[in-house]
Formats: C-alpha cells, sequence, structure tokens
C-alpha cells in the first residue's frame, strides 16, 4: 500500500514540476522574505544657508538627499547621510563628513536649545561662521530633536559604532541582519530667487522751527541671520534694536506732540533691511536719497542700535573720534553724563575702529554712512563686530533681558533728549530725569515686541514686501511718526550684489530598511532551499525507502 503511494507522489511531483516550482516560489518568499518597512518618520528640515554675496557663494550648494543614514562613527560614510546631534557636534567631526564624501549631514537639535549647556551653545556659536565661510557641495539640515528621530540616531550609532569592533564574519552577519534607515527629502534642487525686494522702513518726527533744521537719525536692521534662515530668531540681535527704536519713536512723538517740548531737531528712525548681508537696505537707501533728501544731508549724527539686550557694559562703535563742539561729540559726553548720574553700574567706553573697506563685510552700520562722510556710531553691548552671538540660531529670546533692556533704552532716551533740548548747556543737572511717570519707558511694551519678533524667524531671505513682519512694523512705525515709508531693494540682474536661493524648509523621511547584502543574502537562501525542494522531488522514491528503512522497526530475533 505504502509503495504504491509513494510511487503515485512521485510521478505527480516529476510530470508537474513547473507547476509546482510556481507554488514553492511564492511561498517561500512569503515565508522568508523581509517584512515592509516597518515605520517611516516624516519630519521637517531646515537647510543651511545659502546665498551669494558680492560673488562670492556661501553655505550648501545642494539640497536634494537620498542616502543611507549612518553616524560619524562609522568607519565609511562615503555617500552616506551623516546624521548627529548638537550636544556630540565639533567642527572636527564635520570636516571629517565633509572629507569623506558623504551625502549630506544632518544635524539634530534640541527642542529648547537655551537649556543647553552654555560651554555648548558658545562653541557651536562661535563655529557658526566657519561653516558658512565656504561653499559647501553637501547638502546640509538640521532638524529639531524628537522621540522617533532620537530612535533613529541611538539604533544608527549603535549600528555604526558596533562595526569596528566586530570580526569580519561579524561584521558581514551584522551587516546582512542589521536595520537601516534611509533618509530621503521631498523637495526639489535648489534654485535662485528672482526679484527678490529687500525692504526698509522709515518715518519721520519733524522739528519746529523751519526746514533747514538739523536732523538725527536713529537706525536699526530688523533682520536676523544664523546657519540655517529658519532657525534664525535674532532675539539680542537685532530684536533688541527693534524694540528699542520703537520705544524711542513711541516717546519722542509724546515730546513732539507739545508745544513746550517740540524741539528743533529732525528725528528720523529707520528700519533697514539686509542688515545682515552688508546693509543692502541702508546702502540703497543712502544712494537713493542722499543726494536730494534735506534731512539727510544736514544730518546731526547718525545712531544705530544693535544687540542691547543684555549685560552691563554699553559701547560706543566709532569709526572716527567726534571732535569737541559738534551734536555727535555732545551726545557722547551726554551718554557718559547720564551712565555716571544714573546708572552707574553700566560701564560705557567709546570704541574706535576704522573702516576697512578691503573686508568683504562691514563690521557695523554705522559704517555704511561713514563711508557717506555722514558722520555716525553704533550703541551696543559687544565690544567686538566679531563676537558670535551677533549671527547665530542660538540668539533666542532668553538671550535677551527685559530689565537690561529698558534700562539701556531709558540710558538712550534720556542722552537724546538732553542732546534735542541742548539741557547741559541750559545748565540741567545731570541727574536730571525727563522719561518718568507717564513718560517712562514701559517694560511691557519692549517685551511684547520682542516676543512678537522672536516668534518667527527673520532672516532677510524669508522676509518678503508682503511678510507680517514687514506690515506689523510699519504699522507701529505708523501709530507714532509721520511720512511712514518703505524702500525696496532688488539686486541688479546683470551683476547682483546678492542671490538668495530657495528649498530652505523640507520634509524629509527615514524609511527604515534591509541592507542591500541582506538582499543577496535572501536570494543565496532561497536558491539553496529550492535547489534543496528539487532534489527531494526528483529522488522522492529514494528519499521516501530511506525514511521508510529508518523509521521501520526492526524485526525481533528469534
Amino acid at each position: 500500500m505504502f509503495e504504491e503511494a509513494s510511487e503515485v507522489f512521485d510521478n505527480m511531483f516529476k510530470s508537474s514540476f513547473p507547476f509546482t516550482f510556481i507554488v514553492f516560489i511564492p511561498a517561500v518568499l512569503i515565508l522568508v522574505s523581509p517584512l515592509p518597512a516597518e515605520a517611516s518618520h516624516e519630519f521637517t528640515v531646515y537647510r543651511m544657508q545659502q546665498y551669494d554675496l558680492q560673488g562670492q557663494p556661501y553655505g550648501t550648494r545642494n539640497a536634494i538627499l537620498n542616502t543611507e543614514a549612518r553616524t560619524v562613527e562609522a568607519e565609511v560614510l562615503s555617500r552616506r547621510c551623516v546624521i548627529m546631534r548638537l550636544a556630540d557636534f565639533s567642527y572636527d567631526k564635520y570636516q571629517k563628513a565633509l572629507r569623506q564624501s558623504a551625502g549630506a549631514v544632518v544635524i539634530i537639535l534640541p527642542r529648547n536649545m537655551s537649556a543647553m549647556p552654555q560651554d555648548i551653545v558658545q562653541q557651536f556659536m562661535e563655529l557658526e561662521p566657519e561653516m558658512l565661510a565656504t561653499e559647501t557641495i553637501v547638502p546640509v539640515y538640521f532638524a529639531m530633536e524628537d522621540d522617533e528621530l532620537l530612535s533613529i540616531y541611538t539604533q544608527t550609532l549603535t549600528s555604526s559604532s558596533s562595526q569596528g569592533s566586530l570580526s569580519a564574519a561579524e561584521v558581514l552577519l551584522h551587516t546582512a541582519t542589521a536595520n537601516g534607515f534611509q533618509m530621503v527629502t521631498s523637495g526639489a534642487q535648489s534654485k535662485a530667487v528672482s526679484d527678490w525686494a529687500i525692504t526698509s522702513l522709515e518715518g519721520r518726527l519733524a522739528g519746529v522751527g523751519g526746514e533747514d533744521l538739523p536732523t538725527i537719525v536713529v537706525v536699526a536692521h530688523y533682520d536676523s541671520f544664523g546657519v540655517a534662515p529658519w532657525l534664525s530668531y535674532g532675539a539680542d540681535s537685532n530684536g533688541s534694536g527693534v524694540s528699542m527704536l520703537l520705544e524711542l519713536a513711541r516717546l519722542f512723538s509724546k515730546l513732539y506732540t507739545y508745544k513746550r517740548t517740540h524741539a528743533a531737531y529732525n528725528l528720523l528712525f529707520f528700519l533697514s533691511g539686509g542688515g545682515k548681508f552688508n546693509y543692502q537696505g541702508t546702502k540703497r537707501w543712502l544712494e537713493d536719497n542722499l543726494d536730494h533728501t534735506v534731512m539727510c544731508l544736514k544730518a546731526a549724527f547718525v545712531l544705530c542700535l544693535d544687540t542691547l539686550g543684555n549685560g552691563d557694559s554699553l559701547h560706543l562703535h566709532v569709526s572716527k573720534p567726534p571732535k569737541e563742539g559738534t551734536p555727535q561729540y555732545s551726545l557722547l559726553k551726554e551718554l557718559e553724563a547720564v551712565v555716571a548720574s544714573q546708572y552707574p553700574e553700566v560701564k560705557f567706553s567709546m570704541v574706535h575702529k576704522k573702516i576697512n573697506l578691503a573686508d568683504d563685510m562691514l563690521a557695523w552700520e554705522h559704517e555704511r554712512f561713514g563711508i557717506r562722510r555722514l558722520p555716525a556710531f553704533t550703541l551696543s553691548h559687544l565690544p567686538s563686530h566679531r563676537l558670535a552671538q551677533r549671527s547665530s540660531i542660538m540668539d533666542v529670546r532668553p538671550h535677551v533681558d527685559v530689565k537690561k533692556l529698558s534700562r539701556n533704552t531709558k540710558l538712550v532716551a534720556e542722552a537724546l533728549a538732553r542732546v534735542v533740548y541742548n539741557l547741559t548747556e541750559k545748565g540741567a543737572p545731570g541727574d536730571l530725569q525727563i522719561f518718568t511717570e507717564q513718560m517712562q519707558v514701559q517694560d511691557e511694551q519692549l517685551s511684547a515686541v520682542v516676543d512678537w519678533l522672536t516668534a518667527q524667524p527673520r532672516a532677510a531671505q524669508l522676509v518678503d514686501k508682503d511678510s507680517t513682519v514687514v506690515s506689523t512694523l510699519e504699522y507701529h512705525l505708523g501709530r507714532y511718526l509721520k511720512d511712514v515709508k518703505r524702500h525696496y531693494v532688488k539686486a541688479d540682474k546683470r551683476d547682483p550684489e546678492f542671490v538668495f536661493y530657495d528649498q530652505l524648509k523640507q520634509t524629509m523621511n527615514a524609511y527604515r530598511v534591509k541592507p542591500a547584502i541582506f538582499d543577496l543574502l535572501l536570494a543565496v537562501c532561497i536558491a539553496a532551499y529550492l535547489g534543496m525542494v528539487y532534489l527531494a522531488i526528483q529522488n522522492f522514491g529514494v528519499l521516501y525507502s530511506v525514511v521508510r528503512r529508518i523509521t521501520q522497526p526492526k524485526a525481533k530475533a528469534h
């Protein structure tokens, strides 16, 4: 009976082998093939700066990413997406990835950057200019940390770190069985943005006594800057300067409302755009208005406000020391007098630095006016223009101390008022305070403006003429000033001074995948299995006889 059954099965398999082969292949693939990607994590990434300034390219030149993830600890980084956390970031690691022709770099930032250790924050701020100093072909992205992204980083780090301590066989097995992550961006390649307009705003308070009055110009640039435009909030630089300018406009607009306090000075308040790109807004405004604007031709001095929201020191940066008897010298002396009599805790000094026209970037905004032979200076709590916090994504809201910003605002307001009303020559004591009671500086107003400014990135590439940033600033100027105007700057099409690029914010997907060698190993296993099945089918009778002989009980010896 069993012999007949074996012959039937044997003949059936042999006669219908192609059918059996077709049945077995899908069955084997279903049983042994890896499952599809267990999960894919979608998250937002922010690309590093890409711009041209005076013909010189800066930042990354690429925006497309489709490659496997590795950490910098891996032996081979070529054509891999190197992911690293800010806490472990260093310029040497970054350069290692670039030297090994990595496919991309993704730097994971903590959700609360202000809670980072100060040494790490300071180190990264100092590295940002280095990262932007030269053109980089490799796309560089920043992402905000979340639980899924941290898990991806941890798994990739474990995979990358273990390979260096294993034998060749273990590495091969680990490579074949480990899970990996394919990092893919959904955006297109970046391209230059045409006809981008940088917007500047001006408003005025006319003095009493005729048109030929001297003019005091108060300036602050409103745009922010950092290694990634979408992460540049510019709290201290220059949210504090903008907030101070608006508060000064409010205070002096009240003084200029009454005849008794209407001074014989014109006041012009200017919010410039493109400040972080060599002060393009100020440059164009001077070119368009200097020759025929009476207020500029008769400028007593230009006071630029930059980074004034912290510290217990104030520095008046000048390109040329003011001469005695000039209005700018009067401001210097009034600042010294107000500090000495009302704010002795503040350390005030004048910093003299000549304009270096050979540099690609001007140091301070007042140098734009100095080139045009207008008396100008910049007030800042920073002693040098080279300090990293002026151009960093780490310059966030906690970097502004509203109490110190309020103190500095009142100090500047008092000194300006003493110049405008010529109080020193009139014998007014140094401790006389003008802005008190109903006229005092409003901390809530300063805080609200800084909060609003730091609620969105204000990089020049993101603030167009229709931006809410521009319209809101224009509204606030219009509340206090007259003749509020907009000024636009567009790059020359033939020889552009600046070029901006798009694709600065994209969506990235991290797909869980098996490595390519896994497919090869799987194919070998399937082939071996099918070969064994084929041999078993072709020799079913022999196999059956062997199995029967093994399993048949032995006859007992008589």
